[in-house]
């Protein structure tokens, strides 16, 4: 594989074209964590999605990174695709984390992946890693953006740097 600017930008005009497709897969995984954890977590529109793809490939270390996966996962396919499944998980879980950020939303996007992984399926007209970089686009773009209750308040453990 070759990376360029213009590989780069194509990579990024991909993600965001698949708009349609993560959206949804980020609101049906919010709704069903803030299930499970008993609290409200708004959803995500199409703008705050293209907004953040935005803001990631504005980045060119990072946006030169996410590419890659992307394209890596795009491109992947293994015959029964079973015998493959470790490398798209890998791929996948880095690249929620990558998109994600630091911690702790590294790790929740790793996290958050694979959960993410178990309820999206390709179509069998894609390949194998289409389906593991969807849920990774999700995962990784939705710790990005507001709407978990914990993420709007202050954290009771930041200490007052004036405090000596």
């Amino acid at each position: 594989m070759r990376l360029t600017p213009d590989r780069v930008a194509e990579e990024r005009d991909w993600v965001a074209d698949r708009a349609d497709t993560v959206v949804p897969i980020v609101n049906d995984v919010r709704d069903d964590l803030g299930a499970t954890f008993d609290t409200d977590v708004t959803h995500v529109t199409e703008a705050q999605y293209l907004e953040e793809v935005d803001a990631v490939f504005a980045d060119g270390d990072l946006a030169v990174n996410v590419a890659a996966m992307v394209a890596t996962l795009r491109d992947l396919d293994v015959d029964g695709d079973y015998p493959g499944f470790i490398v798209d998980e890998i791929l996948g879980r880095e690249l929620a984390a990558t998109i994600a950020g630091t911690q702790p939303l590294r790790t929740l996007g790793e996290a958050t992946f694979h959960y993410a992984d178990v309820h999206v399926h390709g179509s069998s007209e894609e390949n194998a890693g289409v389906d593991d970089l969807e849920a990774a686009l999700a995962a990784g773009f939705q710790e990005r953006i507001p709407g978990w209750p914990w993420t709007e308040r202050d954290s009771p453990f930041a200490v007052d740097p004036t405090r000596r």
